[in-house]
């Protein structure tokens, strides 16, 4: 169990501090960012407790919201994706056995799974902070084009960092 909760907290860390000093600098086409900090909630062991991850969402947006200073939009994004993170894995797995303290990762559900899994859950936080940012429909289209772009980078950058991990757990079982 503690060794689980270690995992969790080194985690979040390397994430929050890839995301800060390196993510957050990159930007393609000058809107689009990857935010790789969501895998920490999207690899969170399948039977965390439900209020406990709502937490989580909330305590890792507000840090991001700090070194952003945005104003709770990572918060409320990021509690919206974890609100709906039970009920998607349950949609696209619903046949899915779990042991306690597994997660959802590429292992477990698959490359493809893995991809559908956090692409659902990236692009409904994208559009919720794009739409939050901007607070306006104005530009309905556009901003639903910025979420989709952020979306797809976002995963992309998930999905390159849960590989890489994976292929280090699996040179060390070795």
């Amino acid at each position: 169990m503690t060794g689980g909760i270690i995992k969790q907290v080194i985690r979040f860390g390397l994430l929050i501090l890839l995301q800060v000093w390196v993510l957050d600098k990159v930007s393609f086409d000058g809107f689009v960012i990857p935010y790789a900090y969501v895998m920490f909630i999207l690899l969170l062991p399948f039977d965390i407790n439900k209020s406990l991850l709502l937490l989580l969402a909330f305590f890792t947006g507000l840090v991001m919201d700090f070194f952003g200073n945005t104003l709770g939009l990572h918060a409320a994004s990021l509690v919206l994706l974890a609100f709906v993170r039970p009920g998607v894995l349950h949609f696209y797995f619903p046949r899915l056995e779990t042991q306690i303290g597994e997660e959802p990762g590429i292992v477990r559900l698959g490359l493809f799974g893995f991809i559908k899994y956090a692409f659902t859950l990236i692009l409904l936080f994208q559009t919720a902070l794009v739409f939050l940012e901007v607070f306006s429909f104005h530009h309905f289209f556009s901003l639903l084009w910025e979420a989709v772009l952020g979306a797809l980078a976002t995963t992309f950058s998930v999905t390159l960092l849960e590989l890489l991990f994976e292929r280090r757990k699996r040179k060390k079982v070795r």
